[in-house]
């Protein structure tokens, strides 16, 4: 007798049974495909599959084809365990290596790699100079093709095999990947998969009329559109209103959450779900140790719900994870959900993403630094902080795109203050509106009646140096630069993988120079995507200029940091202070305790709750004993016994 989804599904015994029958039956086949990396392709399924086929059958048993499609999925699977280079297999193989991002040396950066490198070659011209900062984690930024100029910045994928052409070509990119990993770099690409481009060879074929890919989107007639849409909230308002893009020819209305031309999948078919995974397998084939899943907040829809965080959303990309497991199981996952913090936490688990990006902790930073007060800070990560043991926070000071003020409101109200007056403060503070402000942040989607934005801008003109510069004032540069190595200090020290920017390890300003180009002079996060030249490279060397300090200063954290095991697989306590202007938490790892104590204000600050005992900065090796402890402008100290 035939069992059906929902006995399955409610039985874990049953779905043992069906998942064992499933693989006698495709045994051969599969066989066949995976060719030599069979026998251990075939221990991971069996240990995966019942819990893909659980997560298959929720998301798509009510499909009349979902066996066919688990099959075509299987099978797919087992090719690409086949095409896997033998390096990744390896790879796959070392276990114990997949908690790398929890070691005290783990450093990541991200950067274009037109920016950074010009091309892929550059960019393998440059491994020296990573080895030399200490980055073993980069992030290349959007490099596959995309159209000329909608591209969102690389964000909307035309085809996931191509790269853009003035990077270079595919097997380029791979060898450049095998490359990093062979000197000790995790290379990281985005997997774009909630939307492809309107250019894409499926939506090409669905303008063209065929029924088959209008399925892998959504092509709805007004009634239907109108289901959805009272629900949703529009991302970018200024620029486009709804989130549906009507189609000439067929007069359909075609969701696109983010821009006319990035039109969203039907993750509801599986279909979509398979084409997906198989993308995901070739990028990981390339060697991607890490994809960063954009957007992965909006990927289910459902009408009557605002389609975003949903429970399926949440299985769907489980299911990635498990068919990750199954062909490429060194393959990790970094999520990027900028959403409530409330939100955030819930992608976080090893069967999910393993990494995720830490936007709380990046706005609260700055926002200490505009208010020169810690409440908000240490509050909401004494909340929020705490994720499973096997994964990872991405704590990062900036990214390539905005600044956006990421908070509880219900947090805020609780300590005084008023979550809507205070975004308006710190968008006025960061693009230096208000008075006494040492940032010169840009505005990014401005809202000319309301003035709500978004801040963009390098980590040096956002903490000051550019202004400090322009004035000639020795005391603000010094200030400045405190700033910022009182922000590196944090995502080194705090627990997690901290992340850089690359050019921000330099001290580089802002680019002006976009608001002259007709293509990008209506985004202004442009001015926060510097070029690097040789020149600024050789400037880390140097002992008297702001990128040699800014350079020279981080490295110091990192070596420091590389001595510390605490810094890494350590556990994280946020600390009641008794100063408002001071920051405390504590790494313990082993019997080991690193007290982090740092000062958010110019103006000296005393600590008086100092556990008894004898102190060693680990930063400089000076001494402290007793109860009170004096910290200088901006000061930090990495306080063991």
């Amino acid at each position: 007798m035939q069992k059906t989804t929902a006995q399955l599904l409610e039985n874990p015994q049953l779905l043992q049974l069906e998942s064992d029958k499933l693989l006698k039956r495709f045994s051969s086949s599969l066989k066949t495909l995976a060719k030599q990396s069979f026998p251990a392709f075939q221990s991971r399924l069996q240990q995966v599959l019942p819990k893909l086929l659980q997560l298959y059958l929720t998301l798509y048993g009510n499909q009349y084809d979902c066996y066919y499609q688990l099959e075509q999925l299987l099978k797919l699977l087992a090719k690409s365990s086949a095409q896997r280079p033998d390096y990744l297999q390896q790879q796959d193989l070392q276990q114990e290596q997949q908690h790398w991002h929890q070691s005290a040396q783990a450093l990541g950066a991200a950067c274009y790699v037109d920016l950074f490198a010009d091309n892929f070659e550059g960019l393998a011209n440059r491994i020296p100079y990573l080895q030399q900062t200490g980055i073993n984690y980069l992030h290349l930024m959007p490099l596959f093709k995309a159209p000329v100029p909608n591209s969102d910045g690389g964000y909307a994928v035309s085809d996931y095999r191509d790269t853009m052409p003035e990077l270079g070509t595919m097997p380029q990119l791979a060898l450049l990947m095998q490359q990093l990993h062979q000197q000790g770099i995790k290379p990281v690409l985005d997997f774009v998969f909630n939307h492809t481009s309107d250019e894409h060879r499926w939506a090409k074929l669905a303008k063209a009329g065929n029924a088959e890919y209008r399925d892998y989107y959504f092509f709805l007639t007004e009634q239907e559109r109108d289901q959805f849409a009272p629900c949703l909230r529009e991302i970018f308002p200024e620029i486009r209103r709804g989130c549906f893009t009507q189609d000439p020819d067929s007069k359909c209305w075609i969701w696109t959450t983010f821009n006319s031309f990035q039109w969203d999948l039907n993750y509801a078919n599986p279909q979509v779900f398979n084409a997906m995974a198989e993308e995901m397998l070739f990028l990981s084939n390339q060697g991607a140790a890490v994809l960063r899943l954009d957007a992965l907040a909006f990927v289910w829809k459902e009408a009557g719900t605002g389609c975003e965080n949903l429970p399926k959303a949440h299985l769907l990309i489980q299911a990635f994870n498990a068919v990750a497991r199954i062909a490429a199981p060194a393959l990790q996952f970094k999520s990027e959900a900028i959403v409530h913090p409330d939100e955030v936490v819930k992608y976080i688990a090893p069967g999910e993403c393993q990494l995720s990006y830490n936007p709380l902790l990046m706005a609260l930073l700055w926002n200490s630094l505009a208010t020169r007060k810690t409440r908000l800070l240490s509050e909401s990560l004494r909340r929020r902080f705490e994720i499973d043991p096997h994964c990872s926070w991405v704590n990062y000071i900036r990214c390539h795109d905005d600044i956006g003020w990421t908070f509880d409101d219900e947090v805020a109200r609780q300590l005084g203050i008023n979550p809507d007056h205070h975004r308006q403060f710190l968008n006025q503070f960061y693009t230096g509106q208000f008075p006494g402000s040492f940032a010169k942040g840009v505005p990014f989607q401005q809202n000319p009646v309301t003035g709500d934005c978004r801040v963009a801008g390098m980590l040096a003109s956002l903490a000051g140096v550019e202004q400090a510069q322009l004035e000639g004032h020795a005391l603000h540069l010094q200030h400045a630069l405190a700033r910022i190595y009182l922000l590196n200090s944090v995502i080194l020290s705090i627990g997690g993988l901290p992340l850089l920017y690359m050019g921000d390890e330099l001290g580089l300003l802002n680019d002006y120079s976009y608001q002259e180009d007709p293509v990008k002079k209506d985004d202004s996060r442009w001015v926060n995507r510097v070029k690097l030249d040789s020149q600024q490279l050789l400037a880390a060397q140097s002992k008297t200029s702001s990128s040699g300090q800014i350079y020279q200063q981080l490295q110091h954290l990192i070596t420091t940091r590389a001595s510390l095991p605490e810094t890494g697989s350590g556990t994280t306590r946020i600390l009641t202070s008794d100063n408002p202007h001071l920051f405390s938490y504590q790494r313990e790892l082993a019997g080991k305790t690193l007290l982090c104590l740092v000062n958010f204000s110019e103006q000296p600050q005393l600590c008086q709750q100092l556990p008894a005992g004898l102190w060693v900065d680990q930063l400089t090796g000076q001494h402290y004993q007793g109860s009170v402890v004096q910290l200088s402008a901006y000061q930090v100290l990495w306080l063991r016994r």
